[in-house]
């Protein structure tokens, strides 16, 4: 999250609904009472502070999804010309979005980072992972990290579909369709657009 709220800072003023500061700064004040309140979460406050984090990812990437529409509309109005700027906000877009997906994925993802680490993890898998499928790959008892959900999200952002990792539940399947499609526009409409722009 301090990623994305460093990455919200470098977009350009028109790119960036409201004043500037205010975004990262309401990001920086629920992360902080996320961690104080995972520090001594217990199972009756799991759901709450799992609601918290997921208001939190929802409300970072309706942001990071007007700022894409931003740029699309500076695009389409031809009200632009500096192709630096514009292709900045795609690079901080797209990584904004492949950060808040790898969260996403990760807070969703078989119940949750605390569910995971329990003795007896649940069974239901939102993602399959390749050690999933063939255990002897990595043990029986493995478990993702968020690494592993983070190279979920970069491989959805570049192939614009699932590589290694299938979704297998509606909602996994919807956040990868969404973030391939955001990821598209920013790419494939945006960045090109701003390289013609350069040249």
């Amino acid at each position: 999250m301090v990623t994305v709220a460093g990455l919200q800072l470098l977009l350009a003023d028109p790119l960036v609904p409201g004043v500037r500061w205010l975004l990262p700064a309401i990001e920086a004040l629920l992360v902080i009472g996320l961690v104080i309140a995972t520090e001594h979460r217990v199972d009756l406050e799991e759901r709450a502070v799992r609601a918290c984090s997921l208001a939190l990812l929802t409300v970072v990437a309706l942001v990071n999804t007007i700022s894409l529409f931003s740029l699309i509309d500076r695009l389409l109005a031809k009200s632009s010309t500096d192709g630096k700027q514009l292709l900045a906000g795609a690079a901080a877009v797209w990584l904004t979005n492949v950060v808040v997906f790898g969260l996403a994925y990760w807070e969703t993802d078989r119940g949750g980072p605390l569910a995971r680490s329990r003795i007896d993890p649940p069974r239901r898998l939102d993602l399959q992972f390749p050690q999933d499928a063939d255990p002897q790959l990595a043990g029986p008892a493995w478990r993702p990290y968020f690494v592993d959900y983070l190279f979920v999200s970069v491989t959805a952002a570049t192939a614009f579909s699932p590589t290694d990792v299938m979704p297998l539940t509606h909602r996994a399947k919807l956040l990868v369709g969404a973030q391939s499609l955001i990821s598209l526009l920013t790419v494939g409409l945006v960045a090109a657009r701003a390289v013609n722009i350069l040249q």
